[in-house]
């Protein structure tokens, strides 16, 4: 193996998987859905953003759809 390679005229390439990155977003929740998360991450040792994410996934991928009502007053 040599001592010292010349790396000067490498060129660099584009990552491929950029498209897969994840975004940054901000979001406001409530705290006691945080702490659910939270909790849920001591017990998992699963970091609680990588669970929200996955519950999130889990939530578009299977199509589930939120159902809200209101009471009339």
């Amino acid at each position: 193996m040599r001592a010292h390679y010349d790396f000067s005229n490498m060129r660099g390439k584009k990552n491929p998987y950029t498209k897969n990155l994840k975004q940054r977003v901000t979001m406001r929740l409530d705290r006691d859905v945080i702490d659910y998360f939270k909790q849920m991450a001591e017990k998992t040792g699963v970091p609680y953003q990588t669970l929200i994410n996955n519950y999130l996934r889990d939530c578009a991928v299977s199509g589930r759809k939120l159902r809200m009502e209101w009471e009339p007053h």
